[in-house]
């Protein structure tokens, strides 16, 4: 039985202990391919950004960010699937209380919803953390 914190942090595709992972090749260097994502990823999110504060009441708009939520899930999820997992359930719950604060036509609102970006933080962390893992061969 795997510790809280192994069973929160751990579980990496990459562990070679784990005897019910599921095992496949990545080839070295991917690391840096994962990274790349990830900067791609921050760089839409900037632009967004730019964009809403253009528009001075924007609506940062859920489908703007889901390629970017998405695709950390999906990376963050090979490292520390339960930790990612925690992540993206935080950020889909501050996406709900954007949209109900966005809804109320006082746009003020929907920093109620400001705390999902915690959830958004997690994931890149995971998401960080498996592109280190695969450059340093771990």
């Amino acid at each position: 039985m795997p510790r809280v914190g192994e069973f929160l942090f751990g579980g990496s595709s990459l562990n070679i202990r784990d005897p019910q992972g599921l095992f496949f090749h990545i080839p070295s260097g991917y690391g840096y391919v994962v990274l790349t994502a990830v900067g791609s990823m921050v760089m839409v999110q900037w632009k967004a950004y730019q964009v809403g504060k253009a528009r001075k009441e924007a609506h940062q708009n859920t489908l703007e960010q889901m390629p970017t939520f998405l695709s950390l899930l999906t990376f963050g999820g090979l490292e520390m699937p339960v930790f990612t997992a925690i992540g993206g359930a935080i950020w889909i719950a501050g996406r709900v209380a954007y949209a109900k604060g966005y809804y109320t036509g006082d746009p003020k609102k929907r920093m109620k919803g400001a705390f999902g970006y915690i959830g958004l933080l997690m994931i890149l962390g995971a998401t960080t953390k498996f592109a280190i893992h695969l450059i340093k061969g771990q």
